[in-house]
């Protein structure tokens, strides 16, 4: 083989091997703008998601930090009693009885005061027109109270709770006037935070 032949051959394989991997490189280079234009709308997917996620609970910590500015009612609200519609002598005892385990059920790690606002809530509502004006029609009144729709109403009854109970029928209330109540710290209803929110007691916020 002459030294031209042994030349052009060198020539044609060197210009065979550039050209592979120059298709290479454009293979390589597609390849990767593919993958970043897949990955673009998971990644702005994330970001909205992440983004949504502060939303929500930069919400519900300024509902949490809303209900912590409220001014909670004293122990000793001094506050004369009233002469409420409904009294203890217009109810038997087993009546007092279920109205003492729906506070049993609502409010049983709460101090007393706050047993006493639960149940002046129910006697509220049986004095507004919004509301059934019996005991059991306020009690069973659908998704009225949580510890009737989850069963926590019928626990172990505390005299305590019976003693608030009384109280509450005898015209105590600490709430002045309150129709609703809740828990900040849980999730509720958008709704109820329309309400007027008039005082906190324990773990529970009052509205009316």
């Amino acid at each position: 083989m002459s030294i031209f032949t042994w030349w052009a051959n060198f020539k044609h394989r060197r210009l065979a091997t550039a050209g592979a991997l120059f298709a290479l490189a454009v293979s390589l280079q597609i390849y990767v703008m593919h993958v970043a234009e897949v990955k673009a709308p998971v990644k702005r997917e994330a970001i909205a998601s992440v983004t949504s996620g502060k939303t929500n609970a930069t919400n519900e910590n300024n509902s949490v930090e809303k209900a912590r500015a409220l001014p909670e009612a004293a122990m000793n609200d001094g506050s004369p009693g009233r002469q409420p519609a409904v009294s203890r002598a217009d109810l038997s005892h087993r009546q007092v009885i279920l109205m003492a385990r729906v506070i049993e059920g609502e409010a049983a790690d709460e101090p007393y005061l706050g047993k006493v606002a639960v149940g002046a809530v129910i006697v509220n509502r049986m004095e507004s027109n919004q509301f059934p004006k019996t005991l059991e029609g306020v009690i069973y009144q659908d998704l009225a109270f949580e510890a009737v729709a989850n069963g926590q109403m019928h626990r172990p009854l505390t005299k305590s709770s019976i003693r608030a109970a009384e109280e509450a029928l005898n015209g105590r209330d600490p709430t002045g006037g309150a129709l609703y109540y809740w828990n900040p710290y849980k999730k509720v209803s958008n709704w109820v935070w329309s309400r007027p929110i008039c005082t906190q007691i324990g773990r529970h916020v009052f509205a009316h």
